[in-house]
């Protein structure tokens, strides 16, 4: 299902940087490392993927870009403990921030993943009315990057992943999507 918001698989991405790629000792990096990062957390994602499938229906958010959210911010899981991550600021598989948001739900709930999205929504929201002129796929790119960092860390396209963790968040994103697009989200 494509997004409201644009379709992910229309988005030039470049993918982890070495830092991100790092955290499976892989020795690639760019739009391969991402598709691997994506590959060994599908395995754990395929329990939820239920839950993702329903959450992208109701809110016409693709469930790929949801579900390559959950691998980016908690292995789908795996990084997690006890569901909270970040110091114990990140709460559950899309890591909300606790200094930030309520957290609603089990931290692997649908109740959560519903929140995630709706905080990734209104980020993309934010960036259509920052950014009017720009195609829908750069405000939808500009989006996941403020879902990391903030709408206000989103100045240009070209630079919207300086400051963002590892500094290559949205084209991490975006190209875990387009694998997990392709393997069945």
């Amino acid at each position: 299902m494509a997004s409201t918001y644009g379709d992910v698989t229309k988005i030039q991405t470049t993918g982890a940087s070495e830092r991100t790629a790092r955290q499976d000792k892989l020795t690639v990096k760019g739009v391969e490392a991402s598709k691997k990062l994506a590959e060994h957390d599908l395995k754990k994602m395929d329990q939820y993927k239920a839950i993702i499938t329903k959450v992208g229906r109701a809110k016409q958010m693709d469930p790929a870009v949801i579900a390559a959210i959950i691998s980016r911010e908690s292995r789908a899981g795996a990084a997690l403990v006890n569901g909270l991550g970040d110091n114990g600021n990140g709460f559950g598989l899309m890591q909300v921030d606790k200094r930030h948001h309520t957290p609603r739900g089990a931290w692997n709930s649908e109740e959560h993943v519903t929140q995630g999205t709706e905080i990734l929504i209104n980020s993309i929201k934010e960036i259509q009315k920052k950014f009017p002129s720009w195609p829908k796929e750069h405000q939808f790119k500009g989006g996941i990057s403020a879902y990391n960092a903030g709408v206000g860390n989103v100045r240009t396209y070209e630079r919207m992943d300086i400051g963002t963790t590892g500094d290559d968040y949205s084209n991490d994103v975006v190209a875990r999507a387009q694998w997990f697009k392709h393997n069945g989200y």
